[in-house]
């Protein structure tokens, strides 16, 4: 008889909406709670298990049914129980899959069977309301600790603040709904009830890390942020269905981890970054903590194309605004003679004196280059309506050059600055 109930238990699994888990999705359910009448796998039986007031399992291969348990189960199913506990779903309500962290799964088996939110939907008030005011425990940005901070939700002016003091008038930040994203991090934040909230900020990622003792408490902020991002995208997209508009609610990173990078100069070596993989963005920061993603180093230009008469190194050297070398540096574009007037027009270093060695030679330290890049007291002015071209003086204070120009920068411009 044993056999012939276990044999019947195992083909209530061949009914539609029976053979995947009641809660989570997940394929080929092996237990069964006999008190609600819903097949689930064998990790949401350990949340189950958790509520035995409500729910009580039983393994389908392995433990003993009697007729009465097999009838039940076979008035009930997934498909019935789905119609009856969650009759009422808020679409902005976040559906756990079998990869959610545990505390997702667990909060949306409580609400459906002990709490029963979705049959009641006067109990779905603390994240549908469109305001939520509270205290989360938030990582500090400079010393790491985690320090308790007055966070306020307002759906009507479409923005998420938090406070450094439950008195202050003034927030500490204010995150926009637009631009909003919350995933729950347990594993990086080392706490079971971690969420990282990202947003912009002078077009800038930055990330805040926060919890709750409480597990629903922070799944109800969760939620009611989600619910946030929903009525603006409903308001900023009239014609689009709910459908549409429930995957841009929160996202999870597709990717992250370590991997290794080099500097923006071609001399610096491979540091260890963290990188996240955002939808279709690809950002690194310092650490896996860090409240801001590094900043990028500037786009190499384009490379311009070579003047007739010249190969492309000369011509990228002519596009060098700073000579940082010890020889002569090379002509203007327009085609004059090196004299100080034609560099300064065209935006190029020249020598501040010449060498009394060489006579109208150049000197061959770099450090008495000036030019743009130099403060306007070293850069040369004319004296005269005499063309500086054809004054041959040897001495500075004669021919109106300083007489020290500033030192060579270290890089070779200021396009090639990080």
């Amino acid at each position: 008889m044993a056999k012939e109930r276990r044999k019947a238990v195992l083909e209530l699994l061949q009914r539609p909406g029976n053979a995947r888990c009641a809660d989570c999705g997940a394929p080929d359910p092996d237990w069964a709670s006999y008190t609600l009448g819903v097949f689930i796998c064998l990790s949401c039986s350990g949340i189950h298990r958790n509520i035995p007031h409500v729910s009580k399992v039983k393994s389908v291969r392995l433990d003993t049914w009697e007729d009465v348990q097999v009838e039940f189960m076979a008035s009930r199913g997934n498909a019935i129980a789905r119609a009856t506990f969650e009759s009422r779903v808020p679409p902005f309500y976040y559906r756990p899959s079998a990869s959610d962290c545990q505390l997702l799964r667990e909060q949306w088996i409580r609400a459906k069977y002990e709490r029963q939110e979705f049959a009641h939907p006067e109990r779905q008030e603390p994240y549908s309301a469109g305001y939520r005011e509270g205290f989360l425990w938030k990582r500090g940005r400079d010393n790491g600790q985690f320090l308790s901070r007055k966070f306020v939700l307002t759906e009507r002016e479409g923005a998420l603040k938090y406070f450094n003091r439950s008195d202050a008038k003034e927030p500490k930040a204010v995150m926009k709904i637009e631009h909003l994203n919350a995933t729950f991090q347990p594993a990086k934040i080392g706490h079971p009830h971690g969420l990282q909230v990202t947003y912009l900020k002078d077009n800038s990622t930055r990330n805040i890390f926060v919890y709750h003792e409480d597990g629903k408490e922070m799944v109800d902020w969760f939620n009611a942020l989600r619910a946030a991002r929903f009525h603006y995208l409903q308001v900023a997209f009239p014609g689009a269905s709910d459908a549409d508009l429930v995957p841009k609610l929160s996202r999870n990173y597709l990717q992250e981890g370590y991997m290794e990078k080099t500097g923006p100069k071609q001399t610096e070596g491979f540091r260890k970054r963290w990188f996240t993989m955002d939808d279709r963005r690809l950002m690194y920061f310092k650490d896996p903590l860090a409240g801001a993603a590094a900043p990028c180093s500037t786009p190499v230009p384009p490379r311009t194309p070579s003047p007739a008469g010249k190969s492309s190194s000369a011509a990228e050297r002519a596009a060098t605004r700073c000579w940082p070398g010890s020889r002569r540096p090379p002509r203007a574009t327009t085609g004059h003679t090196g004299s100080p007037l034609s560099r300064q027009s065209a935006g190029f270093c020249w020598p501040a004196r010449r060498s009394r060695s060489s006579g109208r030679g150049w000197r061959r330290s770099g450090r008495w280059w000036t030019g743009p890049c130099c403060p306007k007291s070293t850069q040369w002015k004319p004296t005269s309506s005499t063309s500086p071209s054809t004054r041959r003086s040897r001495r500075p204070e004669d021919s109106g050059l300083p007489r020290r120009g500033c030192r060579r920068p270290r890089l070779t411009g200021p396009e090639l600055q990080p």
